[in-house]
């Protein structure tokens, strides 16, 4: 069984200030909570931008500054930016953090209804857009998926060269209009990823801490986070992301898990080389 990798959500695109005091907004606050991660044990950030006010944006050299502030500070750490962006972002928008080279990058792999009139939109010519520019750019995506059929999506455009193996799945779990976050769940969608594939579980709420324990046991990899919970346990806020990192740390110690390096979690998951 491999070490496991734990991935750090440290902010998202939706959470604020108002929900945790502690949600970074500005390169300081994003550069405290990825270290705060990193020295827990997490190997990759999984990284959305704010500008100070909070206000969410694909901007690349906003994401330039905070990815170089936090590879200074975390050596080695594999940051990974998100191409999920916010609600109503064009695609090329979206993809702004690409031209940046990152090691990987998220792909989503379908159309979500996220709540009221909030649609998430990601045709099959977008996604198939997104897995082109991924190809030739060295990217790994990591394929995000809400639902069954998202991963039916990846693995037919994988057979039409829009995605390359060995694929590497996101469970996001329990999101409204997505899957939800049972075991019976996380059973299916393990079920229905390649024996030569990986996986990452990311649970919200708290579906968080059941789903990586699933995880941990089954042989795949956990994402937490602020994007996903912002609660240490029931009622009380997580401090830091570096907190939540350190649960699921005392979770696999117990469980029989070792952690996964950022140069391990680059063996595991194939990661291309960059110059």
């Amino acid at each position: 069984m491999d070490k496991l990798i734990i991935t750090a959500a440290i902010c998202g695109a939706e959470v604020l200030k108002e929900h945790n005091p502690a949600i970074p907004y500005t390169v300081e606050e994003c550069v405290r909570e990825a270290r705060s991660a990193y020295d827990a044990g997490a190997s990759i950030i999984h990284l959305h931008v704010r500008y100070n006010d909070g206000t969410p944006t694909q901007d690349k050299e906003r994401f330039r500054v905070i990815m170089e502030a936090i590879a200074q500070a975390c050596p080695g750490v594999i940051i990974q930016p998100s191409t999920g962006g916010a609600v109503g972002m064009t695609n090329d928008e979206r993809l702004q953090p690409t031209e940046l080279n990152p090691e990987m990058a998220t792909l989503d792999c379908g159309t979500l209804n996220f709540g009221g009139d909030e649609i998430f939109e990601n045709t099959e010519n977008t996604i198939k857009y997104f897995g082109n520019r991924m190809i030739e750019r060295g990217i790994k995506p990591e394929l995000e998926v809400f639902d069954k059929s998202m991963i039916e999506m990846a693995l037919r455009l994988e057979k039409k060269g829009y995605i390359q193996k060995p694929m590497h799945f996101d469970f996001v779990m329990g999101v409204n209009g997505g899957i939800g976050g049972s075991l019976r769940d996380f059973v299916f969608l393990r079920g229905s990823i390649p024996s030569d594939a990986t996986y990452t579980v990311a649970g919200l709420g708290r579906f968080e801490m059941p789903l990586a324990a699933a995880a941990i046991i089954d042989g795949g990899h956990v994402r937490v986070g602020f994007e996903d919970n912002v609660y240490i346990s029931k009622g009380v806020l997580a401090k830091s992301n570096g907190e939540l990192v350190e649960k699921v740390v005392r979770l696999a110690r117990e469980l029989g898990r070792e952690i996964a390096t950022p140069a391990e979690t680059r063996e595991i998951l194939s990661l291309p080389v960059k110059q």
